[in-house]
């Protein structure tokens, strides 16, 4: 058996190499039709303009999928794990997968509202992928360091917190230099802008916002790289329980023969 074949470590695994290889595509397309500049552009400028836009938004749904997939499967391996008269940790972890739900929803606002076109939809997307997700992290975090040593190793705990950590730095950084951006730019529809002139008004903190933008991708990224070791620990399988005998209405009466399909299990 391959390593991605143990438990249900396939789910982050592919939630990490797909949203990379959107960034990626994404990134060279734009770049090869000369539609952003190449020195570190906004990951939204770069699925702005068609055709890359058309992938990047179908690519970043996917991802949000995949992300609410293996958001579910770490709300439900906690739930196991999680003493059921402890009502704080099962309250946080609930609380981390609402968030998480809320964060991929955010992803899906990303992908299918451009910057150029609806900024305020586009920014309200970016806030819930990136702020509700940054709240994720620091949720799930919480979880490792109350689980710790029992459940969870030191190590990992320390870790998600320094990924944590990374997270929030990214998100402090580039609030800063993006607030410098727009009021050194006051007047200017910057989310119109998707080349950038060294030298230029703006332009030093709007590198410092794309790097910081950048950073805070891979650290979500890098966050759920540490979900692999545990989802090697976890299956789930669906279980099919028949509230009727029959598939006819409640006034229709049973019918005589029997179907294959009646005593279905997963």
């Amino acid at each position: 058996m391959w390593w991605f074949q143990e438990g249900l470590c396939v789910l982050p695994v592919a939630l990490v190499i797909w949203t990379a290889a959107t960034f990626i595509f994404a990134y060279i397309t734009a770049v090869i039709l000369r539609h952003v500049d190449p020195l570190v552009p906004y990951i939204s400028d770069t699925g702005t303009v068609a055709p890359e836009r058309c992938v990047f938004g179908l690519m970043l749904n996917v991802s949000a999928f995949l992300g609410v997939a293996t958001m579910y499967v770490r709300y439900k391996q906690l739930h196991a794990l999680v003493d059921v008269n402890d009502t704080r940790l099962n309250c946080l972890n609930l609380m981390g997968f609402v968030l998480g739900c809320g964060s991929s929803f955010g992803m899906c606002v990303v992908a299918n509202f451009q910057k150029t076109t609806l900024f305020a939809m586009h920014l309200v997307g970016a806030m819930l992928t990136f702020g509700v997700g940054a709240l994720y992290i620091l949720v799930q975090t919480l979880l490792s360091h109350r689980m710790q040593p029992h459940i969870h190793s030191k190590t990992m705990f320390w870790t998600r917190l320094s990924v944590c950590v990374w997270t929030f730095a990214s998100i402090i950084s580039m609030f800063v230099s993006s607030v410098i951006m727009y009021s050194t730019l006051s007047g200017t529809e910057v989310n119109q802008k998707l080349h950038w002139t060294p030298g230029e008004p703006g332009f030093t903190p709007h590198i410092v916002s794309t790097i910081s933008e950048w950073s805070l991708a891979l650290s979500f990224i890098s966050f759920f790289l540490t979900y692999i070791r545990d989802f090697k620990k976890i299956n789930l399988r669906a279980e099919v329980q028949l509230q009727s005998e029959h598939l006819y209405d409640s006034h229709h009466s049973r019918p005589s023969e029997t179907s294959p399909l009646l005593a279905g299990s997963i």
